[in-house]
């Protein structure tokens, strides 16, 4: 049992709520859909799968009937008792966490194993929530995400596209990122105006030193925070001369030029000489 339409409306209507934009509420109502974003997911009986933004619960049962082990986290407390009426009713053994996921602490409050993070997440912190489990959920192995079309593009982007910068550049730090299929407007309530990816990443272990990589995430947030200058002006109070020629970058390119390999070789000569 999963939600249509006229079910997501009772279920607010009932209990007198209407979605909160400022959440980035866009409830999906299309069964076909969330048993599809299951499906793509690829989990099922002794997975340990992480949803976030359970809403009302449509993904949570679809999640559910594959058999897989569901931790469904929420923020909106008045969305619980629904939430959990809906899990009540139709069997699911799923557990629901109260709680932010933008101050979850994912190393310590998220249980052993490995986990399959699968979510619908707000278009205003999505971005930010992949970022935070690729960095701070090591035990999240992989994830299926549905994001609005232009974030799924920045995600996945390389050298050449047009969505290629600091964002496209952390998630390849990390893993190896796909646009999987495509989801439009019409299955959520309310409807938004634009298309949504289903983005799936799966996490690699690059080795590399977390020193190294808080150099390189301060050198994507100058560099791609200048995106029109060269490197040798928007870099210069960090990267040397000296830098830029060991690590064997034109200082006069762009960052949208420099692959992950070109900001981990100027990140680890900026970590090794220091700054000009």
């Amino acid at each position: 049992m999963t939600h249509s339409l006229p079910q997501v409306r009772r279920l607010l209507s009932e209990a007198g709520l209407a979605p909160r934009r400022s959440l980035g509420q866009n409830f999906v109502v299309d069964p076909n859909t969330v048993r599809r974003i299951a499906r793509l997911a690829g989990v099922g009986p002794g997975d340990q799968v992480l949803e976030i933004g359970a809403g009302l619960g449509s993904l949570t049962l679809a999640l559910a009937e594959t058999g897989a082990n569901v931790t469904a986290i929420e923020t909106d407390h008045s969305l619980l008792s629904i939430l959990l009426d809906v899990l009540r009713t139709s069997g699911s053994a799923a557990t629901v966490v109260h709680a932010d996921a933008r101050t979850f602490c994912w190393d310590a409050d998220l249980g052993p194993g490995e986990w399959v993070a699968v979510a619908n997440l707000p278009y205003n912190i999505g971005t930010t929530l992949i970022l935070d489990l690729l960095d701070d959920a090591p035990r999240v192995s992989r994830m299926l995400v549905m994001v609005q079309r232009e974030a799924g593009e920045r995600l996945v982007a390389s050298v050449g596209d047009p969505g290629y910068g600091a964002v496209s550049v952390r998630v390849a730090l990390r893993g190896r990122a796909a646009i999987v299929g495509s989801v439009p407007p019409s299955v959520f309530h309310p409807r938004p105006e634009v298309e949504s990816s289903l983005v799936a990443i799966e996490r690699v272990d690059r080795g590399v030193p977390p020193a190294v990589v808080e150099v390189l995430v301060d050198l994507l947030r100058r560099g791609f925070g200048q995106r029109r200058k060269m490197l040798r002006r928007s870099l210069g109070a960090t990267v040397s001369s000296a830098a830029f020629a060991a690590a064997s970058i034109d200082p006069s390119a762009r960052p949208e030029n420099l692959t992950l390999q070109d900001w981990l070789a100027l990140a680890e000569e900026v970590r090794q000489q220091g700054s000009p």
